[in-house]
């Protein structure tokens, strides 16, 4: 299968790019937003860079996609795709959104590709070769910097409010600062970049965090089993770390982190 990984990577890549490129020239003509919930929501963009990549996916390899706005069947050739993470930044016109691809085959994430158009960051994983932002490779920041670990956050509706402050008072009292800045695919890609030290979200869907999650194990850092208890299909908590942090993050929420890879030469 290394060569057809290589050509799913290949074009990955290259999709990433041109969907990201395709919801940024939308942008200027943003037409009406449908409301899925209180905080989802949904534009022409989402819709078109989702059509688009599933046409591809469909035609060069017959693979099954699964995707926030049109769903899908998982099978063992799988792509699970967020066409636009960050709506909400998006229509408000923020520069925090993201197109996010993940390849599985047989139940592994193979492939992760997340593309920020706004700042041209492309992020990129296969699993045994690392992680690489813009052809660098990543690695997450083992806190090297000497300053309070920072953990991104992000917020879901299906949880209680009192379990999220729950997690900013157990983050402060582990001299922890927090964030939320509104794409679940980002935080966790910079985690990876080393710009942030973690991310956690009590629920979160796949497409948020599948590619994030080959990204951050690629790196370095640890991440839960976000596929157990069918992740895939209802969603789960993520947890994504540098393993000084990660394991305190995970016993704060009751969690069981995977085993952190080893990293490519």
């Amino acid at each position: 299968m290394s060569a057809g990984l290589d050509r799913r990577q290949a074009f990955a890549i290259a999709l990433a790019v041109e969907a990201g490129s395709l919801a940024l020239r939308m942008r200027d003509g943003l037409g009406p937003v449908e409301v899925k919930n209180p905080i989802d929501f949904c534009t022409a963009a989402d819709h078109a860079v989702e059509e688009l990549i599933r046409a591809r996916v469909t035609d060069t390899f017959g693979d099954s996609m699964i995707g926030e706005e049109d769903g899908g069947e998982a099978s063992d050739s799988v792509w699970v795709v967020d066409p636009v993470d960050g709506t909400a930044n998006y229509i408000h016109g923020t520069r925090r959104w993201c197109v996010s691809m993940a390849y599985m085959l047989k139940g592994v994430i193979e492939l992760g590709v997340i593309y920020d158009p706004t700042n041209d960051r492309l992020f990129s994983a296969r699993r045994g070769q690392g992680a690489f932002l813009n052809g660098r490779r990543m690695q997450v920041s083992h806190l090297a910097h000497g300053a309070a670990p920072v953990v991104e956050t992000g917020w879901s509706n299906r949880v209680p409010m009192q379990r999220y402050l729950t997690l900013l008072e157990a983050l402060t009292a582990r001299n922890m600062e927090f964030r939320r800045h509104g794409s679940g695919a980002l935080g966790m890609a910079e985690v990876a970049a080393g710009l942030n030290d973690g991310y956690v979200e009590l629920h979160t869907n796949a497409w948020d965090v599948m590619a994030g999650l080959l990204l951050v194990q690629e790196a370095g850092g640890c991440v839960n089993d976000f596929l157990a208890d069918g992740g895939l299909a209802r969603g789960n908590l993520v947890i994504a770390a540098t393993p000084e942090i990660g394991p305190g993050l995970a016993e704060m929420l009751g969690a069981k982190l995977l085993e952190v890879e080893a990293q490519a030469a």
